[in-house]
């Protein structure tokens, strides 16, 4: 049962969602710097199919979701994956800048 509990709460962790947010999100938002609303979309269809078939055990993965340590990790996960997009976009922007003024010579 331990161990069934640590695997639950490392694929949450892994995932990284909090459920009310995968629905009022959409994953193709076009200014959305949040790399975690694929797992997050994930994790919701997992959660719905579970509590299709075992509501107690969705009730389980609602409340180790939103316990604060889930929270805080769940947070400090998006916090640095938005520092990540951040600077992929500013290296976007230079590799482009590169392209047109060294290759093209825009």
């Amino acid at each position: 049962m331990l161990q069934s509990r640590a695997l639950v709460i490392a694929l949450i962790l892994l995932l990284s969602t909090t459920l009310p947010e995968v629905q009022s999100k959409s994953i193709f938002e076009k200014d959305r710097r949040d790399l975690l609303a694929i797992p997050e979309a994930i994790v919701s269809y997992f959660y719905e199919a579970v509590n299709k078939v075992s509501p107690k055990v969705s009730q389980f993965f609602l409340d180790t979701v939103q316990s604060p340590t889930v929270i805080a990790a769940r947070q400090r996960l998006a916090k640095e994956a938005t520092k990540v997009s951040i600077m992929f976009e500013q290296l976007i922007e230079k590799i482009k800048n590169l392209w047109y003024t060294r290759v093209l010579g825009y």
